[in-house]
């Protein structure tokens, strides 16, 4: 196989059958995933999602959550 004289498009396409090959296609598209570039903006987000919550609010949410969850563990 001449990679010189190959497109950009067939490298990729070689690639891609070669990683299948290997990996199998569960494993392919794990390896795939790790590239992807993603969305929006988590520094912002994050602010949304934070801003105003101090360490002992998320305490107790933590608390009133693990209470949630053991009273349904004694069903």
């Amino acid at each position: 196989m001449d990679v010189t004289a190959m497109t950009q498009e067939e490298i990729r396409l070689a690639g891609l059958r070669a990683l299948s090959r290997e990996l199998g296609t569960v494993g392919l598209v794990r390896f795939l995933q790790q590239f992807e570039i993603g969305h929006g903006d988590y520094t912002t987000e994050r602010h949304e999602w934070l801003d105003g919550d101090t360490v002992q609010s998320v305490v107790k949410q933590i608390r009133e959550r693990g209470e949630t969850v053991s009273d349904r563990s004694d069903d």
